[in-house]
């Protein structure tokens, strides 16, 4: 009991611990693991492990093959969580690069690890393919700790996103696909009957995962399951089409459920995002437990196996030589820079799919005497542990040292999608500005879409907004919603991330009326509440812009904005194009030279020197 609480609470520490230092969380996770197992058989009085994840006669968790149960069974709800995250929509919209770096890098990945294994370490060429298959993975929940506080320039950014997303699927695909092909037969896994095996495995895998998966999404659709139900009776349906596919075809579960997650996925079901929100929740927790009884689970012999210089050339190959030459070939011809290439060539920290199926496979292969099998599990965590230990302390030096690090983020991020932040966002967009509207009706962020902002739907009250590692360049927060509370949060919370060249909102009527005493964040003028900007965007949806002489023409025009409400001041552009926003606070930013520009939103400016110089809706 004492050991069974003590891993759930020293793994809900280790998340805190990794949430608070941004740092993936399997670094903690494995690190405990390690210290509460095989190194701590060095400092008990005994020789013995503080927690014994397997039953040994006298103290353990899981008696028998329980242990590998539960792993089998906690890694295909982690799996199909992954699977669902797989859209077939942004797979197709994915530039080139990414698209080759799932592909050609992943082929890369296999054969030159694969090749590195079996002449470093000797070992049979299906385990050497197998752990080769095991280090594709990288994924996002090892990718976005560590470029969460690294200011990237975007195109970097997104690169290394998109590939931690869709390569956690696909690796764990092509790893399950590998384990299968070795396990029919049994050491002999060319033979006619071992492929044969292997057609079952293929066949009743994805067969399984198919029906299931639109079985499950039709009594969505048609409300056969309660709405208090839903997740705990998905959750049974996976674990069943695991266990059934296995009974089937021996080791087809962990296809299936990847297959199922995939497909379910890629449906329009209307609970979907509630569903992946369970399954996130859940798969935090499975994780903890997870992690810390396979690292405990290693021995200090299986350590010492892999303590020797051959372990130090296979990692210095697949770090320093199979991943930028992967990342070097996907973006051949693309419109990445030499820098910005050796940047994603350095960042591929592997995570927690590689080493939870590398624990499971590797115990499984070593039941069954399969050669070479004692080295799968502790390669895979070395290479997790090292790429992780490596990637998070010098991640951010490195892009300094290539230049890819942002000196200075001027990302502007709108809280709000309605017509007066679209029409802001695509004037920024414009001049060249990357600007990106959030907002939780998905109707203003298609509208802004189709504009060709760049803008999702989000709640700033979710940490998945913090997390979002393509808003590294972003400098500039300005939140435009009508609730002035959630203009006040999104100031305080989300200001010090997103803000540190300025954090702006819309005032409320109640500050509006002492314009002696308007607050320092306050945008554009002291009459421009959300309401009034509606009004105007409705009567006048244009953005102008009007050419200045000196600080005394920019102060007269601000006083006439001030007696017109149907003219709202915005911004301040200088001669070199640098837009800096308004607000109501001062009134004057700097020293006015001609060649700046004002602009505004609004009824045109009624002078008799016709200096407005056009607009821009």
């Amino acid at each position: 009991m004492i050991e069974l609480a003590g891993i759930v609470i020293l793994g809900i520490i280790a998340q805190w611990v990794a949430w608070r230092l941004k740092l993936p969380a399997i670094l903690p996770l494995i690190l405990i693991g390690l210290l509460v197992g095989p190194i701590s058989t060095l400092y008990t009085d005994d020789g013995s492990k503080l927690i014994e994840p397997i039953w040994n006669g006298e103290k353990g968790l899981f008696p028998g093959d329980g242990l590998y149960h539960f792993v089998s069974l906690a890694i295909s709800i982690i799996l199909f969580e992954g699977g669902l995250t797989l859209k077939r929509s942004e797979i197709r919209n994915l530039g080139p690069v990414i698209t080759k770096l799932i592909t050609v890098g992943t082929l890369v990945t296999f054969f030159g690890a694969g090749l590195a294994a079996y002449y470093i370490f000797d070992l049979s060429w299906q385990m050497s393919f197998l752990f080769s298959a095991l280090i594709i993975v990288t994924g996002p929940t090892v990718i976005t700790p560590i470029l969460r506080n690294i200011p990237l320039k975007k195109n970097v950014s997104t690169v290394l996103k998109w590939e931690g997303i869709l390569i956690d699927p696909i690796g764990a695909l092509v790893a399950v696909l590998v384990f299968e092909f070795i396990s029919v037969g049994e050491g002999q896994a060319f033979t006619k009957t071992a492929l044969i095996e292997f057609g079952k495995i293929l066949l009743f895998g994805f067969t399984f995962g198919f029906t299931f998966a639109h079985a499950l999404a039709f009594a969505i659709k048609k409300n056969f399951i309660p709405h208090y139900l839903l997740n705990v009776v998905s959750l049974s349906v996976v674990l069943l089409v695991f266990v059934e596919s296995d009974l089937f075809a021996h080791e087809s579960g962990l296809l299936a459920v990847v297959v199922m997650g995939m497909v379910m996925g890629n449906m329009n079901l209307p609970n979907l995002k509630e569903l992946l929100y369970f399954k996130e929740s859940l798969s935090v927790l499975l994780i903890s437990i997870l992690f810390i009884l396979l690292a405990a689970n290693i021995n200090i012999n299986d350590m010492q196996l892999i303590f020797n210089w051959k372990t130090v050339l296979l990692f210095a190959v697949i770090v320093f030589v199979i991943r930028p030459l992967g990342v070097f070939l996907s973006s051949m011809n693309s419109d990445l820079k030499f820098n910005e290439k050796l940047f994603i060539g350095w960042v591929g920290p592997r995570g927690i799919v590689a080493a939870g199926i590398a624990s499971l496979f590797g115990s499984k292969l070593l039941q069954r005497g399969e050669p070479g099998a004692e080295y799968i599990t502790p390669l895979v965590f070395m290479i997790v542990l090292g790429t992780v230990l490596l990637n998070a302390t010098t991640a951010r030096l490195f892009a300094r040292l290539v230049g890819v690090f942002l000196t200075k983020s001027e990302g502007i991020l709108i809280i709000g999608a309605s017509k007066v932040s679209r029409l802001i966002a695509n004037y920024l967009k414009n001049n060249g500005r990357h600007v990106v509207l959030i907002d939780n009706n998905p109707t203003n962020i298609e509208k802004a879409k189709k504009l060709g902002i760049e803008a999702f739907v989000a709640n700033i009250y979710s940490d998945t907004l913090t997390d979002n590692i393509e808003l590294n360049d972003v400098g500039y927060l300005m939140a435009l919603t009508a609730n002035s509370d959630i203009n006040r949060y999104a100031i305080e919370n989300l200001g010090k991330q997103f803000g540190e060249n300025g954090a702006f909102r819309l005032m409320n009527p109640e500050e509006m009326s002492d314009p002696e005493n308007n607050p320092e964040e306050g945008l554009f003028s002291h009459t421009a509440d959300f309401i009034n900007l509606m009004e105007v965007a409705r009567k006048y949806p244009t953005i102008h812009e009007i050419q200045l002489k000196d600080n005394e023409h920019f102060e007269g025009l601000i006083e006439m904005s001030k007696a017109d409400e149907n003219i709202i001041p915005l911004f301040l552009k200088n001669t070199n194009g640098d837009i800096k926003i308004i607000s109501a606070y001062v009134t004057e930013l700097e020293d006015i030279k001609p060649g700046y520009i004002l602009v505004y939103l609004g009824k045109r400016f009624e002078l008799k020197d016709k200096n407005d110089s056009g607009s821009t809706n």
